[in-house]
């Protein structure tokens, strides 16, 4: 198997954290639908259990949403791979990509290895400050973090070529829309007691949208816990 760099290979893990348990996850992955090879195979390759509290370690290729503190959760890696290949199938490369939630850093790294530069963005101080440590082991160098509430997105950046939340709001937030730019793609979790997933398409003259069914993500909250 490749690895994109020798750290990759040092955290691959052993027993319930080996390759062998991230290649049945992939497998589970196919199963529900998930067929783009790029997805699949940086799915095989990502060590989710670095992301996680060694108590949770265990559990870390169970296809769920596992907590990771302040309120939080590592998304589904279900979740994860379908709004990562709803992205990919923009007819244009995604070179700048948009995260809003870095949350574990578990969707960065997916991202980090699929485009040239990820800018994310989370309202937590000290869950950013972790998962920039954890993305440090890996030694991936194309991302970018920022103390931010997600509604505001990262104008000084954009646009981007794709955004994708972990956090759903009430509604749309428009200052998404306007940072991406024109062929981009937006996937986000919209609702409040009952959330949907969609998926946002901006043309020259409209928005494309697209609901991609129900999910449960924590709600976008605003403002900064620094």
């Amino acid at each position: 198997m490749q690895y994109p760099n020798p750290a990759f290979e040092a955290y691959q893990g052993l027993g319930m954290t080996s390759q062998r348990t991230r290649n049945r996850l992939v497998e589970r992955l196919i199963e529900k639908g998930i067929n783009d090879d790029r997805v699949l195979d940086t799915m095989r390759i990502v060590p989710r259990h670095l992301f996680l509290d060694e108590a949770m370690s265990s559990r870390s290729y169970e296809d769920t949403a596992l907590p990771i503190g302040y309120g939080q959760t590592i998304s589904q890696p279900w979740v994860v791979a379908k709004m990562t290949q709803w992205l990919l199938e923009s007819s244009t490369p995604i070179k700048k990509v948009l995260e809003i939630g870095t949350g574990s850093g578990y969707q960065t790294a997916i991202l980090s290895l699929l485009a040239d530069k990820v800018y994310s963005v989370e309202r937590i101080q000290a869950l950013s400050e972790r998962a920039e440590i954890t993305l440090s082991k890996l030694e991936l160098e194309n991302i970018q973090f920022s103390l931010s509430d997600g509604h505001w997105g990262w104008p000084d950046k954009a646009p981007f070529d794709a955004i994708i939340s972990a956090a759903s709001p009430a509604e749309l937030p428009q200052e998404l829309i306007n940072q991406l730019r024109v062929g981009g793609r937006l996937v986000m979790p919209i609702g409040e007691s009952r959330q949907l997933l969609y998926g946002f398409e901006k043309t020259p003259s409209k928005v494309i949208e697209t609901c991609l069914g129900e999910v449960m993500f924590v709600p976008m909250k605003s403002g900064v816990e620094a």
